[in-house]
């Protein structure tokens, strides 16, 4: 099983700071700007009709921070799945490749392990550390070592189950971040009805604008989280069948290119 890359942890630290400058730029150039006109606009209209029925502006749906805060961590778990689904193309790749050059109704047999091994260690440093040449390396090794067809079969097994359990446990910070953007709407939310109750003195006197803003605020922050985690979660779940099939596919790649050949 491959050890943790720093590079994964410095790729995510980086993807953050990047999602952050992306989403943070347009919310002070255009959307807060625009929001705060949509106000003054609709403010100046209410107090010329008092019938006037407000329009929804998608600027004010946008302009609070946990909007802006959802934004970024669902660029940013987006940048993650990115890498990941890069990842899994390349391993992908290696499927259609030969890495192990039997004639069809050839054997292996334990004293040839070693020299097939051979091969595969010459391949770039970057390729060996993928699923199917880790795989296979595996396989051979125990099949030198004791002569067990059984045996290199039960190493390849293990070593594409601990792949599984990998890939699933990196997709840790994903699933946490999907959790996260939801909890941060409802944050809004709280906020937002806090912020409604403290102006009812207001309301109470016929000025109900303040609490239809705050409660704009509740409203919109859980909106659009819900919204970002529909996306979220979907993409989600099609990278997680990317890597089940995956290890699948590995699985069935040294059934047929390395352990029907092997005889002891």
């Amino acid at each position: 099983m491959r050890k943790p890359e720093t590079g994964d942890l410095v790729y995510q630290v980086a993807a953050l700071i990047v999602a952050f400058v992306v989403v943070h730029a347009p919310y002070v150039a255009v959307v807060r700007p625009g929001a705060e006109a949509v106000l003054a606009e609709q403010a100046r209209r209410m107090r010329a009709d008092p019938e006037y029925v407000q329009e929804r502006s998608l600027w004010v749906v946008l302009k609070d921070p946990e909007q802006e805060s959802e934004f970024v961590l669902c660029l940013w778990a987006l940048a993650i799945m990115a890498a990941k689904w890069v990842a899994a193309n390349r391993e992908r790749r290696l499927l259609e490749r030969e890495l192990v050059p039997v004639a069809a109704g050839g054997r292996i047999l334990p004293e040839d392990a070693r020299e097939y091994a051979r091969q595969m260690q010459a391949l770039p440093e970057a390729q060996k550390r993928l699923l199917l040449p880790r795989t296979l390396l595996a396989a051979l090794g125990r099949f030198r070592t004791t002569r067990s067809v059984q045996d290199a079969s039960a190493t390849a097994r293990e070593v594409c189950a601990a792949e599984s359990d990998r890939l699933d446990s990196e997709l840790a910070m994903i699933r946490y971040i999907a959790w996260a953007i939801p909890s941060i709407g409802f944050i809004g939310t709280v906020r937002g009805i806090g912020d409604a109750l403290t102006q009812a003195h207001r309301a109470v006197q016929g000025d109900i604008s303040g609490v239809t803003e705050a409660l704009g605020v509740a409203f919109n922050s859980t909106l659009v989280a819900l919204l970002l985690s529909l996306v979220l979660m979907f993409v989600l779940h099609q990278l997680q069948l990317r890597q089940e099939r995956l290890v699948l596919e590995t699985e069935g790649y040294v059934d047929e290119h390395l352990l029907q050949h092997l005889q002891a």
